[in-house]
């Protein structure tokens, strides 16, 4: 009887640990919306190898805490909301001004800005993003179909591992159940995703995680658009 009653706590153990290691993403719900926030570009010039870059924010506000920073549970910026400044689909920086320099390549580059929650969602609205190109070299088309990635990024500490905020931009295109959609590689479990919406990423085991974003057609196969696909590499301490 107790080698049974043994047997049955192991298995219950080990069945709860395959469960918790399990990688899941859910639908990040009740960020404030900012439907009328807007962000538009004034000025870019080119100072040598560094640019000097103007923008006008409207009914949105840098260098506050977005309200429910707390709640959520996700990494959150103490600088506060932020406009994340994405270069030929590289990392982010982030800018808690409307007027910032950046070093770039003389080559062409394209500049995808939005406004950012705190915690580092982006505003989904059509008007909170700007979507240019400067610099020498080959312009590309921007009326292409874009997807962008953002998050997660870098390293996560502590109480930050548990939840990671899984986030991408949209620009041109849109994803539903019957169009194109977004699948997500994390580690080597796949998702895919039909509704622009931030998500949160959980059950990752601590080291470095790779996530890979691919824009797809209604039949499953990869958009030809530029930075398609996007792969990054995170690490959890």
């Amino acid at each position: 009887m107790k080698n049974k009653l043994f047997f049955l706590f192991v298995t219950i153990l080990l069945f709860g640990c395959s469960q918790s290691n399990k990688i899941s993403i859910n639908k990040l719900e009740g960020s404030p919306e900012y439907e009328n926030a807007k962000l538009e570009i004034q000025n870019s010039t080119n100072n040598e190898d560094e640019y000097s870059f103007s923008f006008e924010i409207d009914q949105y506000e840098l260098g506050t805490q977005t309200l429910n920073a707390k709640e959520n549970e996700l990494a959150n910026s103490s600088k506060g909301q932020h406009i994340h400044f994405i270069v030929n689909n590289g990392p982010y920086s982030a800018h808690y001004s409307d007027n910032f320099k950046k070093k770039l390549d003389k080559s062409n580059n394209v500049i995808l800005a939005f406004l950012s929650r705190s915690y580092h969602e982006s505003v989904k609205n059509p008007n909170a993003y700007v979507l240019t190109q400067v610099g020498d070299g080959d312009k590309i088309d921007l009326t292409s179909p874009f997807l962008f990635y953002s998050r997660p990024k870098g390293v996560y500490k502590g109480k930050d591992t548990k939840k990671l905020l899984l986030d991408f931009y949209l620009v041109n295109t849109s994803i539903s159940p019957s169009g194109n959609k977004v699948r997500a590689t994390i580690q080597d479990t796949e998702f895919i995703i039909d509704e622009w919406a931030p998500y949160y990423i959980e059950g990752l085991k601590k080291g470095n995680v790779s996530i890979k974003l691919e824009l797809l057609n209604s039949k499953g196969e990869l958009v030809d658009s530029p930075f398609n696909p996007s792969i990054r590499n995170v690490v959890l301490e």
